[in-house]
């Protein structure tokens, strides 16, 4: 799993060209929050969220800073460190305000041609970016030691937003065609092919021009990283064949199980977390764009009835509380990556998931981000968290990790992977639209029957 974080700065002095008077100007208007309907809360916090890209974005790229904190504590030589699949959720959501008018238009296209315009020069790794990237000069910021290269699966997640943002933008004006024509031209110059460490029948995560393949990991279901192998196939240049996907992601039709929990079957193996499917990210990643309702493959009948089953039995399980933490309940539930509090009350980072590593900390992504699987328990815990626990609400929404077991602790930061999962799901579960975006893409469609997907829902087969 690859999920973990770094250190960036923010500072409300460096606030970019859009103020947050021009964002809040659109929002809803503020009222007594118990006053607020569901469609009133789901505005907010969408647009809300929409800061963290909008607002407090990487003041020279644009992009999405790997981390925000309101406290100010992280070293000054971070403060431009930017984070490539955070980003990719940042142009999702950047979408999701356009449309909704949280954002103007006009103001819209600006800021993602000129990201667009950065991405284009920054370093790149046979087409792929790196993890983080250096905001001011575009050149790589090493994720670790050997990880100084390419990253195909943040790659995989910037590349998704891309593909949305080509699609919303295809058939407008002038300006609006050319940023199109610029995010296509980016996405297709991805090699994901070379990504197969030689024609291996599997994708591998990294590469570095240093270090050459010695990270040595290979991308096999079932976790977060199922988008990649979509668009590896949907490369018009660069694709990879059906065998990589079946031999590599599936492992040959064995990751399969007939496992279930709490009376839901699981289908597949998570990886590494065979009993209870995982932090709840796993369903969210590759879902901002690949629509999961009547997605099928060989293997999986239906990964709408997957994704749905593992948050289901994250929401029982927080329900059953094993652990006996304080105040997990119907209203309070939700594991998956992020900040957590360490003993000695600092906080630290860990992938919350059910038993195997929970910690008493609930991480509000994990069911905000869930809402179209289950909007009855996603919008019970979003209306007590705005209605009960103001104190877990920032600048940019709900605090990235809370706790109500240690006398309502909560991090006063946010992070890019998290916060960029809230507005695009949700719009999703109230419109489709980054799924209709990107199911109705061309390239992707191919790429989806090219490795044996069928969606009824997008009459593809």
């Amino acid at each position: 799993m690859k999920k973990i974080i770094s250190l960036s700065i923010v500072s409300l002095a460096l606030l970019t060209s859009c103020t947050s008077k021009q964002l809040t100007e659109n929002r809803v208007s503020e009222r007594p929050r118990s006053q607020l309907t569901d469609n009133q809360l789901m505005d907010k916090v969408q647009s809300d969220a929409l800061k963290y890209f909008w607002d407090f974005a990487e003041p020279k790229s644009l992009l999405g800073r790997e981390r925000y904190h309101e406290d100010n504590i992280y070293p000054d030589n971070d403060k431009h460190v930017i984070t490539t699949g955070g980003s990719g959720f940042g142009l999702m959501t950047i979408l999701v305000g356009v449309d909704r008018k949280f954002i103007p238009r006009q103001e819209a296209v600006k800021r993602l041609t000129h990201i667009a315009d950065f991405l284009e020069k920054a370093d790149r790794f046979h087409g792929a970016w790196s993890h983080w990237i250096n905001g001011e000069t575009g050149k790589v910021v090493p994720f670790g030691k050997k990880d100084n290269g390419g990253d195909l699966v943040e790659t995989a997640f910037l590349v998704q937003g891309m593909i949305c943002v080509r699609e919303y933008f295809k058939n407008g004006n002038d300006e609006e065609k050319a940023l199109a024509a610029k995010m296509d031209k980016l996405w297709k110059g991805v090699e994901w092919n070379w990504y197969t460490k030689g024609g291996q029948k599997v994708l591998y995560w990294h590469w570095s021009p240093t270090y050459g393949w010695e990270m040595n990991f290979p991308l096999e279901g079932y976790n977060e990283c199922l988008i990649t192998y979509v668009m590896a196939a949907a490369s018009p240049d660069y694709s990879i064949d059906y065998d990589t996907y079946n031999k590599g992601w599936t492992r040959n039709g064995t990751y399969t199980t007939d496992r279930t929990k709490y009376g839901l079957p699981l289908y597949v193996k998570h990886n590494y977390a065979e009993e209870y499917g995982g932090p709840l990210f796993w369903s969210q990643y590759s879902y901002l764009g690949l629509d999961p309702r009547q997605l099928s493959d060989k293997y999986v009948k239906n990964y709408w009835d997957l994704n749905r089953n593992q948050v289901s039995i994250d929401y029982k399980y927080c329900l059953e509380n094993p652990l006996k933490f304080k105040g997990y309940s119907e209203k309070y539930w939700g594991l998956t990556a992020g900040y957590t509090r360490n003993k000695d009350g600092s906080t630290g980072y860990a992938a919350h998931q059910p038993m195997k590593e929970d910690l008493g900390v609930i991480v509000p992504t994990a069911a905000l981000s869930s809402m179209p699987y289950t909007p009855k328990e996603s919008m019970a815990f979003l209306r007590y968290l705005y209605e009960e626990k103001p104190n877990f609400i920032g600048q940019a929404g709900p605090y990235d990790a809370t706790s109500i077991n240690f006398n309502d602790w909560f991090t006063p930061r946010y992070l890019a992977i998290d916060q960029g999962t809230i507005a695009p799901m949700i719009e999703n579960y109230r419109t489709g639209l980054l799924w209709d975006l990107f199911m109705n893409a061309p390239d992707i469609r191919a790429g989806l029957k090219k490795i044996g997907f069928r969606s009824e829902k997008h009459k593809i087969d």
